[in-house]
Formats: structure tokens, sequence, C-alpha cells
């Protein structure tokens, strides 16, 4: 079994999964999204990731303020987290993604990617930090 992470925006969503013994995280994919309200594709596409990887559960980035507050983009979040439960009947967990965005692009720069090509790649290294921070604290909770 492994773990699913997704980053959800509203116009794409970063999926990154687990290796099997759920240490470390991998992106895998960008889902575009073509219309914020409409989310059908973007379902179907993680239930064939969810099948084809053995997928056990989900943990989704949940963007809050920094202020600890949630905003309308949380709200949106969290309806997404609720279709998600009902579509795959998987649990879905949430995870404070504040900052991840900021942590993707010190990354890029880091591995001298240009500034033109970071867009592509911001979603699924921020949904690999979701994840993996997800992985770090469970595994420190088992030992």
């Amino acid at each position: 079994m492994r773990i699913m992470g997704l980053d959800f925006g509203s116009k794409t969503v970063g999926v990154a999964i687990s290796d099997p013994l759920l240490i470390t995280a991998q992106g895998i994919e960008i889902i575009k999204r073509k219309e914020e309200n409409k989310l059908r594709q973007t379902l179907a596409r993680i239930e064939a990731l969810i099948e084809e990887y053995q997928i056990g559960e989900i943990v989704l980035g949940l963007p809050k303020n920094m202020n600890d507050t949630l905003g309308s983009r949380a709200e949106l979040t969290m309806e997404f987290k609720d279709k998600l439960e009902r579509r795959t009947g998987l649990p879905v967990h949430t995870w404070d993604e504040r900052l991840t965005t900021v942590a993707a692009d010190k990354t890029m720069i880091e591995a001298k990617i240009r500034r033109e090509n970071r867009k592509e790649f911001v979603d699924k290294i921020a949904a690999v930090l979701i994840l993996q921070g997800f992985l770090d604290c469970k595994g420190q909770g088992e030992k």
C-alpha cells in the first residue's frame, strides 16, 4: 500500500506518491484542470492513479492562512476532500501546506531550474513536500 499526496489548485493538481515502505515521496504528475468548477476528469484521473499505484490513503494539502485561519481556498479544498472520500472510499487526511510553494520555489532555484520553467514543476514539488511532511510525521509516531 502507498499513500498519495495532492496539492489542489484552481488550475492544476500536483500528485505525489510514497514508496511502498512509506519513507519517501516522489512527484509523478500534474493534472491540468480545464475549469475550476469542474472536477469530474480530475477525479477520474486520480482514481486511475489510485488503482495503478495501489494507493490506500490520501494526503491533501490544506492552504491555511498564516494566522492559522481557513480562507476561501481552504473551503474549496475541504469540498474537494469530501468529493475524494465519497468517490474513492479512501481516507483523506489534510496537511498544513503553508509555505510549501515557497519551499518548492527554493528547491527549484537550488536545482538551477530556469525561472520561466518553474511554473510547470511547482505543483508536483509542492505535492512531494506535503506528502513527505506527512510521512515524516507518521514515521516519527511509530518509533
